[in-house]
């Protein structure tokens, strides 16, 4: 499940590739909290942590705000979550990024638990992988419509 905070990221993130495509120019944090129903307060960490990231930048001045520098395909959802939740992995011991061994496992190889979720996880994060902003902006879809493209190339 998605936090309500990477709920408020993919939101701006959404209006800034909005912006992209048209005229272009930078939002102010208060232009991209309206925008996409975000409270101000809880958007201007967020946006910080996405800069840090390398997928926006600021643009200071009178005329500033922040700008999504890179194409939206080029965002994977995967790695915003992974930036602004965490983790993504069911269990620590099947994170890539942040693998820790659980205490109450005596053998990962014979868990049946690691073995099940890892199963469901390794699923998850094909779909997961293959999905960018692009996929959120570029056309009104279903996730059974993106799950469909995915399967058979469109």
């Amino acid at each position: 499940m998605i936090t309500q905070k990477m709920k408020y990221a993919l939101k701006a993130l959404m209006e800034l590739a909005a912006e992209r495509a048209g005229e272009g120019r930078p939002l102010r944090i208060e232009e991209i909290a309206t925008r996409s129903g975000t409270p101000k307060r809880f958007l201007e960490h967020i946006l910080l942590e996405i800069r840090n990231a390398g997928f926006i930048a600021s643009v200071r001045g009178r005329h500033g705000g922040y700008i999504l520098i890179k194409e939206p395909r080029e965002v994977p959802l995967s790695e915003l979550m992974r930036l602004i939740d965490g983790p993504i992995a069911p269990l620590p011991c099947l994170s890539r990024r942040a693998y820790q061994r659980c205490e109450d496992c005596p053998d990962e190889g014979a868990c049946r638990l690691r073995q099940v979720f890892g199963q469901v996880f390794r699923s998850y994060l094909v779909l997961i992988d293959s999905l960018t902003l692009a996929d959120l902006v570029d056309r009104p879809a279903t996730a059974e419509a993106v799950v469909a493209g995915r399967r058979f190339g469109a």
